[in-house]
């Protein structure tokens, strides 16, 4: 699953802060105070999202 495309929502809170959500993927979301900090905090986030669900299988 390396190679898996996911689309990430970005939406600017009040406080300018960065919040990602993946639709495809329950409960994955992270923030970031920049684009490329909230980027690398989701992709940490799919990584452990995507663990999850192999557990589960």
């Amino acid at each position: 699953m390396k190679n898996k495309e996911f689309y990430v929502v970005i939406e600017r809170d009040e406080d300018g802060i960065y919040i990602g959500e993946v639709p495809q993927l329950k409960a994955c979301y992270s923030q970031g105070e920049t684009i490329d900090e909230l980027m690398h905090n989701i992709r940490e986030v799919i990584e452990m999202c995507l663990e999850e669900l192999e557990e589960e299988w």
